[in-house]
């Protein structure tokens, strides 16, 4: 794990996925209020992430945050698992 810089953006998501190697997909959701119907919207997306030491479980909430890029869709790196 790397230390935790203050410009680096934190996420914190649930893991849907830890099939792959050194790999986990953290699905983020967001609630937001719609600008046209005032009403609040959740919106969910995947982030794929770095986990060196294949810690996290499926269905773990984990914190993540951003890190150089791993490979093509992997730019997230594991903070831990709360």
């Amino acid at each position: 794990m790397t230390v935790e810089t203050k410009f680096k953006r934190k996420l914190y998501g649930v893991v849907t996925s830890d099939v792959n190697d050194k790999t986990i997909v953290v699905n983020v959701e967001r609630r937001f209020k719609h600008r046209t119907y005032n009403k609040f919207v959740s919106q969910s997306k995947k982030y794929h992430a770095h986990d060196a030491e294949n810690t996290a479980k499926a269905g773990d909430r984990v914190a993540i945050i951003e890190s150089r890029p791993y490979s093509k869709k992997k730019k997230w790196e594991l903070l831990s698992i709360n």
